[in-house]
């Protein structure tokens, strides 16, 4: 899994290289601030790969002495850094663009500008797909973040497209500037929904409550669990942690409630692979009771009825 994350993050680097060297010849060539706004992005798409490739091979590192849990978090590290990225490549853009809007600057030769757009559109459209199945096999928040970020793109080069048109071809001043302002103002929003996900894993952000239910209804299917409580969740990079109490008999000798305990491990592990679980034995009806988190909420707890 770490591999196929490392994989797409070099496929980034790569396509940031060709495209930045593309864009910095048209932008050159036009004079366009779409374009130039395109060829930040672009450069600065650059910066935030690699930075996302350190991230991804960070945290495939195994768990050592210092990080018993892993390296996980570094993939939500490196997505806030794109996020940073972004932020700062679209004020640039908008600084610009309000600028040349003000100045009442015009394009030229506004077909290298059109045809490099088209190419990025291109490539964009391959690496993204390449992305997203990277993403539904390894649930990589760097690449998703990535993703995002590329995602924009799309509409980054569309919008230079249609800039160019309106600005050179069919002569409406100030097209090229407003399309600037525009995409510098999606850009933001980009950031600001990319920072999310990342935020929720630094904060141990709680598993969405349909996967908790999940998780619930497939541990009450053991015949010998009588109950389940205290139910705690995280996200860590690619990784899942679990940890819950469980109500046995108090009358099972140790052994058979490690027993017990070690199947229904297995049995969550199969449904939920690359999740390490925590579980805790108590005596049935038995709670922590000075822990507020104790039976607040039904995906949190799972009592069995009685036979």
């Amino acid at each position: 899994m770490s591999n196929l994350a490392q994989r797409a993050a070099i496929a980034s680097v790569a396509a940031a290289i060709f495209l930045g060297l593309l864009k910095g010849w048209a932008a050159w060539m036009t004079g366009s601030v779409a374009v130039l706004a395109s060829l930040a992005d672009s450069v600065l798409d650059l910066f935030a790969s690699l930075v996302t490739l350190g991230g991804v091979r960070w945290a495939a590192q195994p768990a050592d002495k210092e990080h018993r849990f892993g390296h996980g978090k570094a993939e939500a590290l490196a997505a806030l850094f794109q996020v940073v990225v972004i932020s700062v490549s679209a004020f640039a853009i908008l600084v610009r663009a309000i600028e040349q809007f003000m100045a009442g600057g015009t394009t030229e030769a506004p077909e290298f500008g059109i045809g490099v757009s088209l190419v990025a559109i291109f490539i964009t459209l391959a690496l993204t797909r390449y992305q997203a199945m990277v993403v539904s096999r390894t649930g990589s928040i760097a690449i998703t973040t990535d993703r995002v970020h590329y995602m924009s793109d799309l509409l980054l080069n569309g919008a230079v497209i249609a800039a160019l048109l309106l600005d050179a071809v069919v002569g409406l001043r100030g097209a090229d500037a407003l399309f600037g302002v525009a995409i510098a103002f999606w850009l933001f929003f980009g950031a600001w929904k990319a920072s999310e996900a990342a935020l929720d894993q630094l904060m141990d952000r709680e598993w969405p409550d349909e996967k908790r239910r999940r998780l619930v209804e497939i541990a009450s299917g053991h015949p010998q669990l009588k109950g389940l409580h205290d139910l705690r969740t995280r996200t860590s990079g690619s990784s899942d942690f679990a940890q819950f109490h469980i109500w046995l008999n108090p009358a099972m000798s140790v052994a058979e409630a490690h027993d017990i305990t070690d199947s229904l491990e297995r049995h969550l592990e199969a449904e939920f692979p690359g999740t390490e679980f925590l579980i805790h034995v108590d005596p049935e009806g038995q709670s922590d009771t000075d822990n507020p988190l104790t039976e607040t909420d039904e995906t949190e707890l799972l009592r069995k009825d009685p036979q």
